[in-house]
């Protein structure tokens, strides 16, 4: 079981920056694996969840969708259990409701986008025109 908390999101003029964290709490331990595979994804009203950014613990392998490649830059802090998401030259169509994932994952070659086991409860991220 693994718990998660987001932070950073708010409103932000387009052309701006943002950077969001994420919290997560390992409560009970995989059987199987002392990694995990982290995450963003991002949701509008009426849409699926899509990913954006996803990362290894191992040892740090990541991966990007196309929307967040180039502008979104993921990173971890394994000590504080931390990881983040830099957004830069942000545009109105990047405003959603971020949230963070996480799955046990025993190597890299599990990052990526599929079907999550734990999310958090989102950070709404505005960008304005």
């Amino acid at each position: 079981l693994v718990q998660l908390a987001e932070s950073g999101g708010g409103s932000v003029q387009a052309g701006g920056s943002l950077k969001l964290s994420c919290e997560y709490s390992i409560i009970s331990p995989d059987a199987y694996s002392s990694e995990y595979c982290l995450a963003w994804y991002r949701q509008t009203p009426g849409d699926e969840r899509r990913g954006l950014a996803s990362i290894w613990t191992g040892d740090g392998t990541t991966e990007y969708r196309d929307d967040g490649e180039g502008r979104f830059t993921v990173a971890l802090d394994n000590a504080r259990k931390l990881f983040f998401l830099q957004m830069n030259n942000l545009k109105p169509e990047d405003s959603a409701m971020y949230y963070c994932a996480a799955d046990p994952c025993l190597t890299r070659y599990g990052v990526g986008f599929h079907v999550y086991d734990y999310f958090g409860q989102g950070t709404q991220v505005t960008v304005f025109s």
